[in-house]
């Protein structure tokens, strides 16, 4: 691994020790309360007041203000205490370090003028609110921004808002007061000037829930990807985040940090799920031998630590790199950790699966939820397709011809006899 400084050392391992003596025995309790109907399950209220207290909070956040509360840590600092907190599902949520706020926090920070980071910011690093993120469109392929169709037009000092959104983070939330939506101000402009992101009050008329959309048949109590209908939705002109046509850049700079954040947790995920496949392969025996004996379990184990370890070497070249020359320039390792990372999340889970057999299957391990998160992993925040061409075209650019016409045809061929 990559050395993190003494300080980042010390509050990830304040962060695992709170994680493991508080959070992690109190994941029953949180389950029971959110399946009985708890937005927030009050376990979680008191453990995020607990976390706040032991300063351990907004801890994934680089460009925190001194007078902002929590915790400043780099993107690479933050690795440690992003792979901790994948492990459970609900576990960010209590440090205010979860998706989609963590992102959309840094876009306010980023792109906010002082009224809306009044409005919106503040209660965001409170913890007093939630926001969601809509780009996403039903009819389209989202991933190529130039085809979205919600569209966005300025009526006198308002700005009306119609189309349909889904996979729009948590906007069904209870706690959800601030939409960030992405739709076209210009269909006439250059495919990366047509759009802008606006800020939507959450109960703004006209914003409607179509329906909570399941992930392979499962609804997430935490993370909620409902679709919505804009019906002429009305907001000041004023709630423009950034310039009018900025919105592809704007987009550009939330994905990053928040593509590198969802790799770690995936790793951290991992992690419990290789624990959980060697302490099967030592349990449970077939056929007169233990797991462990056979060597398709040794290789199932084997493979899956040498590829997660190659990942978080990546994840954490990639979060230095965001911290050193920032996010444009690190946007060919930052495809690379998407792919890879998913990838290997799938395939660590596949493997679980398979050692557990048929409760493999079932929620009695956390593998199975896994499988289905990972593999939604290759589509969201941009599928394989897209990242990978990506990252070729940015190699092609990167190489250089003429030197490697030297290694190609560069000597007669010598004639035999």
């Amino acid at each position: 691994m990559f050395e993190l400084p003494t300080r980042a050392q010390e509050i990830r391992a304040q962060v695992e020790s709170f994680f493991n003596t508080r959070v992690l025995p109190n994941n029953k309790l949180w389950m029971t309360e959110a399946a009985s109907g708890q937005a927030v399950p009050d376990i979680e209220k008191t453990l995020r007041r607990e976390a706040r207290d032991l300063g351990l909070w907004n801890m994934a956040l680089p460009r925190l203000a001194e007078d902002e509360p929590g915790i400043r840590l780099s993107n690479l600092e933050f690795t440690g205490v992003a792979e901790v907190l994948g492990r459970l599902e609900w576990a960010s949520r209590v440090f205010n370090c979860h998706a989609p706020d963590v992102p959309n926090m840094e876009l306010l920070q980023l792109f906010a003028n002082e009224a809306q980071k009044r409005t919106w910011l503040l209660p965001l690093l409170e913890g007093e609110i939630g926001s969601a993120f809509a780009m996403t469109e039903p009819q389209v392929a989202s991933s190529d921004p130039a085809n979205l169709e919600t569209s966005i037009v300025l009526d006198g000092d308002e700005y009306v808002i119609n189309g349909r959104k889904w996979f729009a983070s948590n906007a069904s939330h209870e706690n959800t007061e601030l939409i960030v939506l992405v739709g076209v101000t210009d269909p006439q402009a250059s495919r990366s000037k047509r759009q802008s992101i606006v800020l939507i009050p959450r109960h703004t008329p006209g914003v409607n829930l179509v329906r909570n959309l399941p992930v392979f048949e499962h609804t997430s109590v935490t993370n909620l990807h409902p679709e919505l209908e804009l019906n002429d939705v009305r907001i000041p002109a004023t709630n423009l985040l950034g310039e009018r046509g900025a919105g592809f850049a704007i987009g550009q700079a939330r994905l990053g940090p928040a593509r590198l954040h969802h790799c770690m947790r995936a790793i951290g995920e991992c992690e419990v799920l290789i624990s959980l496949m060697v302490k099967r392969s030592m349990e449970r025996t077939t056929f007169g031998k233990r797991l462990d004996e056979y060597s398709s379990t040794a290789e199932a184990i084997s493979l899956s630590r040498i590829e997660l370890d190659q990942c978080r070497l990546l994840v954490q070249k990639t979060a230095q790199l965001l911290d050193t020359i920032g996010n444009k320039q690190a946007r060919k390792q930052i495809s690379m950790i998407k792919v890879a990372v998913a990838r290997v999340y799938q395939a660590i889970a596949d493997r679980t699966i398979q050692l557990y057999g048929a409760r493999g299957v079932t929620n009695d391990t956390p593998a199975a939820r896994a499988f289905g998160r990972a593999r939604a992993f290759r589509i969201y925040d941009g599928p394989d397709e897209v990242h990978l061409q990506t990252i070729a075209r940015l190699e092609s650019g990167e190489q250089d011809a003429g030197l490697l016409g030297h290694y190609l045809f560069n000597q007669e061929p010598t004639r035999a006899g």
